[in-house]
């Protein structure tokens, strides 16, 4: 079988050597063989489940999220069902992110169009708006 170093491992993946080490104490990718001098040395699987944990995080999904996807693909009895409310799930926290960043981009709007109508020399209206307490958002 042929393996790989950290080095080649990391080229072949678009990650860094940091990485493959960090996914490695994460659990995310399985501790290699040691060669006589102590160096890793990596079945060539791993790139595939390197590609994964990337194209995974790519989507959305946290390294939990994806540890647990990894743990389910090799739990007997696993479903696409399963898989796919972890997407559900995924998506729906989404959703709300946007629903919360739409929210702020509006608020930030309202204060850069509150400063281009409202500007006096020595009073910025954004600085004022933020030290209301009762602003809305």
């Amino acid at each position: 079988m042929t393996t790989l170093n950290i080095g080649q491992l990391a080229r072949q993946t678009g990650v860094t050597v940091e990485t493959v080490r960090f996914y490695e104490k994460q659990g995310l990718i399985a501790a290699p063989q040691r060669s006589a001098a102590g160096y890793r040395q990596y079945p060539r699987e791993t790139i595939q489940r390197l590609r994964f944990i990337q194209n995974a995080k790519d989507v959305g999904f946290t390294l939990k999220d994806i540890g647990e996807l990894l743990a389910l693909r090799e739990e007997p009895g696993t479903t696409c069902e399963d898989i796919q409310l972890r997407a559900s799930d995924k998506l729906m926290e989404v959703e709300q992110k946007l629903r919360e960043l739409t929210q702020i981009r509006n608020a930030l709007a309202r204060l850069v169009t509150k400063c281009k109508v409202q500007a006096v020399e020595g009073e910025c209206p954004i600085l004022a708006e933020l030290d209301n307490e009762e602003r809305n958002t």
